[in-house]
């Protein structure tokens, strides 16, 4: 168990956000923390999940977290939602309307912004969601303001009777900072469900009355955020240009321009105008630095302030010293010459599946398979979409593979009519929200291959558990989804539903073949483990037999990491024409004995070596 746990009062720890954030739900008395897996955020449950006191889960989406959070909250339950940026999509639904009949406990929603694309399919600014939903959002630049910020959320909730967004970033959820405890546990007494139907049930009519209320509270949380502390002047000598900024951005205009006041905001919404409006009169120019969209400087704007902001920065990534420095100097009248670049450059290393990774064998298989159009979804087989596979078209947002693939059936262009369509989705995805895309497929008579590729573990994250696991959180026995049974129950015809081995090469190409041609939706649905997780059983590894290795390169189609290029011959057939050999080798400390490389070697150059023997001299004197 992890030793902040037990950590006393009063003491000092090294800690990324996302633990800062645990512990801060720990002392501030949370009963109940749900979430979804999605970097940068999964470690906030992963690290609440080793408080016993906090009933922890992975919910099978954000939408669910959120609504779970929201049930403990009615309940009079401290609560806390975790997601990352487009995880907040997926929640927007409950929370838009939780955040018009009020909380009872305090909810919190933490929501990592991926700025900079690190691990993500775009680029969102969460702090919409704080004018959109009427919500506070509270921003720490650092573990320290997580742990603070996220303490003072759940009584700011509780008094105002409103979710509080936390808005986190990378920067934020995986910089290690020191980090002091200022407290235990304090328990959180909770009153149980207070039956009012006009306030919990958000028919129209009981809606309506409660408009008013939120803009009411609205107007309070401005007068809050005009007296918070965490917004704070930082008095600084040049006052030619001062800067409004919050979040990490802060960090970054500190280490460029540490002569420069600074206006932090850490109560970021709603925002504090006539403090701004005041520290705004001591400067010659104000700039705004926020990552990533204009929203502060558009309200400053239309505030009556003369503000630079957007006009000079990026609007998109990191507003690291880097960008900065070219971006700002020209306000102040100081010309500023981009370093030239160092002629040093790192090897370029593109992202790819892992040795032994279950996805190999279908992705090898949809390679060598013409006329299809395949539809990918969000997982570690969106890298089915590289090299040597190429064999992903699409790749849009989670659970959209199905959807997708079932309107380009119903809207086959000229090229796309003697095409196949094929899904690619994978266990916890599918799970996630790609179920109901299925059931929309076969209501309404589409035609479309799935390929479920289960293997159990919510793989691009770390290896979570879900639904199909057959495991928890906390590692316990829970139950399983049998996905056969499932797909069956949402519709498919029980002989269109194939189960298969993905090491098994030719079954998955011929099955792959087979159903395509089906004139009906039919689910291929793989059964091997993540080969990064404990339920994956390592074997022995393989090599390559270079005398009987022909160069024909088909091992290396695989895209097996642990299978590289030993070498390459250019040959001249007697009819002139020249091909090109590719030898290959194995790495032995890589492989992990999958055999799905042997299946693809014609002249049986692959092989396991036999066992390592030993020679024992004994002395003659012995």
């Amino acid at each position: 168990m992890n030793a902040v746990v037990h950590a006393q009062a009063e003491s000092r720890h090294l800690l990324s956000g996302n633990e800062a954030v645990a512990r801060a739900a720990w002392e501030a008395g949370v009963r109940v923390a749900a979430a979804y897996p999605g970097t940068p955020a999964t470690e906030i449950l992963e690290n609440i999940a080793l408080y016993p006191d906090i009933y922890s889960e992975w919910s099978v989406n954000e939408k669910v977290s959120v609504e779970v959070a929201i049930g403990a909250s009615l309940a009079g339950s401290r609560a806390l939602a975790a997601m990352k940026h487009v995880g907040m999509n997926v929640a927007s639904d409950a929370l838009m309307t939780q955040s018009l009949a009020g909380v009872a406990g305090g909810l919190v929603i933490v929501v990592a912004d991926d700025v900079g694309l690190s691990s993500s399919q775009n680029e969102q600014d969460s702090r919409y969601w704080g004018r959109f939903g009427h919500m506070p959002v509270l921003e720490p630049a650092d573990s320290q303001e997580a742990y603070e910020m996220v303490k003072q959320a759940f009584p700011l909730s509780e008094e105002y009777e409103t979710p509080v967004i936390v808005r986190m970033t990378t920067r934020v959820c995986h910089v290690k900072a020191m980090v002091t405890f200022s407290g235990e546990r304090i328990a959180h007494h909770a009153p149980g469900f207070q039956k009012n139907p006009q306030r919990w049930v958000m028919t129209p009519a009981n809606a309506k009355p409660r408009l008013p209320l939120m803009h009411e509270r609205d107007r309070m949380l401005r007068t809050v955020s005009e007296r918070s502390g965490l917004n704070e002047v930082f008095k600084g000598s040049d006052r030619r240009i001062g800067f409004v900024t919050s979040g990490p951005a802060f960090m970054h205009v500190r280490e460029t321009f540490p002569n420069a006041p600074v206006f932090k905001l850490g109560f970021s919404h709603p925002a504090p105008l006539d403090r701004i409006r005041a520290f705004a009169g001591d400067v010659d120019t104000v700039a705004v630095v926020e990552e990533t969209e204009p929203l502060l400087e558009t309200e400053l704007r239309a505030a009556g302030l003369n503000v630079r902001g957007k006009d000079v920065l990026p609007r998109f990534g990191e507003l690291a010293p880097s960008v900065l420095r070219p971006a700002i100097k020209p306000l102040l009248g100081e010309p500023y010459e981009i370093p030239a670049r160092s002629q040093s450059s790192v090897f370029p290393r593109p992202p790819t599946m892992c040795a032994s990774c279950p996805h190999l064998g279908p992705y090898f298989a949809l390679s060598h398979i013409r006329n299809l159009n395949i539809i990918g979804d969000i997982g570690c087989y969106t890298l089915g979409a590289g090299h040597p596979w190429n064999a992903l078209d699409t790749c849009t947002c989670m659970g959209a593979s199905l959807s997708m693939a079932h309107g380009m059936d119903k809207g086959r262009g000229e090229s796309d009519e003697k095409k196949h369509i094929v899904a690619v989705i994978g266990d916890s995805t599918f799970l996630h929200m790609g179920m109901q895309g299925l059931l929309n497929m076969i209501y309404n008579r589409g035609n479309v291959t799935v390929l479920l590729l289960d293997n159990r573990s919510v793989g691009m994250t770390g290896g979570q558990e879900n639904p199909g696991t057959g495991q928890d959180l906390h590692g316990l026995p829970a139950p399983r989804v049998d996905f056969a049974k499932l797909a069956e129950a949402l519709g498919v015809r029980p002989e269109r539903i194939r189960m298969v081995d993905p090491y098994e090469l030719p079954t998955m190409v011929k099955l792959v073949r087979e159903e395509t041609k089906m004139e009906e939706p039919s689910i291929i649905i793989t059964n091997r483990p993540c080969s990064l997780t404990d339920r994956f059983e390592r074997l022995k590894s393989y090599e390559v037999l270079e005398d009987k290795c022909t160069g024909c390169g088909n091992c290396i189609d695989l895209g097996c990491p642990a299978i590289s290029v030993s070498r390459r011959e250019t040959v001249t057939a007697k009819s002139g024409k020249t091909k090109e050999l590719v030898f290959a080798r194995i790495d032995a400390n890589t492989c992990t004995g999958c055999h799905m490389c042997v299946e693809t070697c014609a002249p049986e150059a692959i092989v396991q070596p036999p066992p390592a023997t030993r020679t024992i001299r004994i002395h003659p004197h012995d």
